[in-house]
């Protein structure tokens, strides 16, 4: 019988190549980071919270470490700025230095207290409004607009003039009166997030309307407020500023830098010192913060999209 031709033989498997020795990945970046990186980016916002910040050491711990108390009277009257009073005397012989470091910290008082409290409860007041429409969100905001048709500087005037020159009091009259402008924003933020799937998902789930406010819609609205609450920051500094300089605001034996202003607009020719100096320190707070608060528009844009890196 005739041989089966011999099946041909399995090539011989050549060298096979290397596994590779790490495989490389790519982490993805937190929102938290996304926001600071483009924070960062903006130097001039980044510049302005460092200013920011030394004028609130300054503030506060140079008020605390200065030889100096902001009502005690020395024997230097009417004195330039020298080395022992690097902002001068006014005309009973207290420290100009010591003065604008208290009337700072009580300018940033009243303003972080104002942000703080129209912010809350502008929020919720927007997002209650926003959240259940129709009749509920015709009276409230029928109310936020009642309040924004008022005169503000006059009646914020009225109001302080009748219950006091406090600080605080002075921040609950300004916030009470600003509220409905941070009311207004977060409204149209609802009113653009409470169609999205996540919150029909979220009422699908049985979630209160209360949860859905406080879990979903406001931490998803707030780069829009905190923007304003930063703006809110500057406007209630150059308001306290106002009504001091009008004589509604701040009241002796305390002082802030509108007071300053004020008690210094008749000695502008004679001792310029006791004007410029808190005015100055006005300047720089209110730009500032409106700087930090454009960093953070940007940082915040909810059209900025997540990127790897």
């Amino acid at each position: 019988m005739p041989e089966s031709p011999a099946r041909p033989s399995a090539p011989a498997a050549g060298p096979t190549a290397p596994a590779p020795e790490r495989e490389f990945t790519v982490a993805e970046r937190s929102q938290f980071h996304l926001v600071r990186h483009r924070f960062l980016q903006h130097r001039l916002a980044v510049v302005s919270l460092g200013v920011l910040v030394a004028l609130v050491l300054l503030a506060y711990v140079g008020g605390a470490l200065w030889k100096y108390e902001p009502g005690q009277f020395t024997p230097d009257n009417s004195q330039p700025p020298s080395w022992d009073h690097p902002f001068g005397t006014d005309a009973v012989g207290k420290d100009q230095f010591a003065q604008v470091l208290r009337g700072t910290q009580i300018s940033l008082q009243i303003a972080v207290l104002v942000a703080l409290f129209s912010t809350l409860v502008g929020t919720i007041w927007g997002a209650v409004a926003g959240y259940f429409g129709r009749g509920v969100d015709t009276v409230m905001m029928r109310v936020s607009d009642l309040i924004l048709t008022l005169p503000l500087l006059a009646v914020a005037a009225m109001l302080a003039h009748h219950f006091g020159g406090s600080w605080w009091l002075i921040s609950l009259v300004i916030a009470g009166l600003y509220w409905a402008y941070v009311s207004r924003v977060s409204r149209g933020v609802v009113l653009s997030l409470r169609e999205k799937e996540f919150i029909e998902a979220a009422k699908a789930l049985g979630a209160s309307n209360t949860r859905i406010i406080l879990r979903h819609l406001v931490p998803n609205a707030l780069g829009s407020i905190i923007v304003n609450a930063t703006i809110l920051v500057a406007i209630a500094i150059l308001l306290e500023t106002a009504l001091s300089y009008l004589g509604f605001g701040v009241r002796p034996p305390d002082t802030s830098l509108g007071l300053l202003v004020s008690e210094a607009q008749t000695a502008l020719t004679t001792r310029p010192w006791l004007f410029y100096f808190p005015g100055l320190f006005i300047i720089l707070i209110a730009l500032t913060i409106n700087f930090i608060g454009d960093g953070l528009r940007d940082a915040l844009d909810p059209r900025q999209t997540k990127v790897r890196a």
